[in-house]
């Protein structure tokens, strides 16, 4: 099945047949992969100059009209649904948080990249072990990840 491309910049690329939701995920996402990791960055305001992981993953979720206001990463494990999303997947737990959105996975650390500081797509997953896993409510249509 399609699965969403990391490309050479950094960037990510949505598969045709994601839903408009995530696409404007990952097109947020690429609009902010090049700022710094910034610890509350993206919690006093959307647009910020660096962002932390659940700033950065609040952002994506608010540009696809998921999420009203910033979450923290405690927040984060109680919101949408529980279990696994066939096109977004949450982990959160009191610490951080990440997303995988249609394969790729979007974080603020844990990089492949050593250059990277801040929020990024990585092909790469990390260890989940301890995360409570949740999803937006109304993506479950099937995808490539079900």
């Amino acid at each position: 099945g399609e699965k969403a491309v990391l490309n050479a910049d950094g960037t990510a690329t949505a598969p045709a047949s994601a839903p408009p939701q995530v696409k404007a995920i990952i097109a947020a996402g690429n609009e902010i992969a090049s700022k710094p990791y910034r610890y509350g960055g993206g919690h006093g305001k959307w647009n910020d100059t660096g962002y932390d992981c659940s700033g950065s993953v609040s952002y994506v979720m608010h540009a696809a009209g998921l999420l009203e206001f910033p979450l923290d990463s405690t927040g984060f494990m109680r919101w949408g649904g529980g279990g696994g999303g066939s096109w977004v997947r949450i982990y959160a737990n009191r610490e951080h948080v990440f997303a995988v959105i249609a394969g790729l996975r979007w974080d603020t650390s844990y990089s492949t990249d050593g250059d990277r500081t801040g929020p990024g797509w990585s092909e790469e997953m990390r260890p989940a072990g301890g995360f409570r896993l949740r999803h937006p409510l109304g993506l479950l249509a099937a995808s490539p990840l079900s």
